[in-house]
This record gives structure tokens, sequence and C-alpha cells, in this order.
């Protein structure tokens, strides 16, 4: 098996990182692997494979076995110290001890009342005036998508690179591009901000023993 191609797409996802990091400084992670059952069935088999220093963002969409995969991500980042978000379920972020809970736009208003019991809050935007009303809320971060075409379901009509940076810059607020994320795009968002990626992280997945 030839891994070159996937060594050569991780070196080019860590360079990116580097930039984002100094986008985003020391206290956010440069980079989040934000997980879909629907499109990876193990996140847990990719997170063992990210740098230190990166975050892991779990959404488990209610699934029953949604507390132990938690727990299981849980243990992975802290052994690899990463950063551990759970997705709109804030007790089972309680539960496992993640550092933080990622809001959907719909939520975003819940990030006040817990404002004070997770380290780390970030929300979800899809669109120039959603990113600007995130600014009123107390969160660390925004994910803004879909800014590369995306195989997600859900993800409506890309933004591009270059609107992106522009909308971060009148945001005020750190910002992780997300959608169509990958080893080839990812530099062109980084000096701007931070970036996110479901399928686009693969190039850090371990190979199962």
């Amino acid at each position: 098996m030839n891994l070159e191609p996937q060594s050569r797409a991780r070196r080019k996802l860590i360079a990116a990182a580097r930039a984002s990091a100094a986008a985003l400084g020391p206290a956010l992670p440069p980079a989040l692997f934000v997980t879909d059952p629907a499109r990876m069935e193990d996140p847990g088999q990719l997170a063992r494979g990210l740098p230190a220093g990166f975050g892991v963002v779990y959404r488990h969409f209610g699934a029953s076995d949604r507390s132990a995969v938690a727990a299981g991500l849980a243990a992975v980042c802290r052994s690899r110290g990463l950063a551990f978000l759970i997705a709109a379920d804030p007790l089972l972020a309680l539960q496992v001890k993640a550092d933080g809970v990622h809001w959907p736009y719909r939520m975003r208003h819940a990030a006040r009342r817990w404002r004070r019991r997770f380290a780390l809050q970030t929300v979800s935007a899809h669109s120039g005036r959603q990113l600007r009303a995130a600014a009123g809320l107390p969160v660390d971060a925004v994910l803004l998508s879909a800014v590369f075409v995306s195989n997600s379901a859900s993800a409506g009509p890309a933004l591009g690179a270059l609107k992106f940076a522009p909308l971060v810059r009148a945001s005020g607020l750190p910002v992780y591009a997300l959608g169509g994320v990958t080893a080839e795009n990812a530099a062109r968002v980084a000096r701007s901000g931070g970036f996110a990626a479901v399928e686009g992280m693969r190039p850090f997945e371990k190979a199962r023993s």
C-alpha cells in the first residue's frame, strides 16, 4: 500500500494548522475534527491519529450508544492532548468531562445558560447574518459553513475562501471554516481563522491493527 499521498496530505493539514494557530491564538485549537456517523463509522480511529492541540467535536444525533462513544472519545482526547466538545448535549458533556459544547445555531441562546460550566463553547453559523448574530453570544468561536463545496446533505451553497476572510474580519470573532475543507484547500482559509472538517481529516486516520 502506498502511504505517500496520505503523508503529503497530513503535512499540508499540519502546515495549515500552524497558520490557523497564529490567526486564532493559543487558547483555541487550530483545527477541529467534526464527527458524522453517516460518513465515518469509528471516529475514535481518526481521533487517535490527530496531532496534539487539535480538537474533536462529537455529534451523536441521538445515537443509542452515544454515552459509550463519548466516553471513549473523551479518553482518547485526554491521552492525545486534544480539546473535546460535544454538540448540542451539555449533560453528556458534563458526564464525560468534555472541555465544552458546540451549539447548532438554533440552540445558540443556550450558550448563556452554560457559559460558566465549560471552558469552551462554539456555535454554528451559515451566513454572514448568523455570524454577526453570534457576536452577542458568550461563545469562544464560530463554525461558519459551508465555505467549500461539501458532501454533507445539510450543506448550503459554498461561500468560497474569498468571502470567508472579510466575513471573519467584520465579525471580530475567532471563526473556523467548515464544509468541504481538505488538505488541498485548508491553507486558503488558515490565515483568517481555523478550519474544521469531517472527511477532510481522514489523512490522520490510524490504520487498524
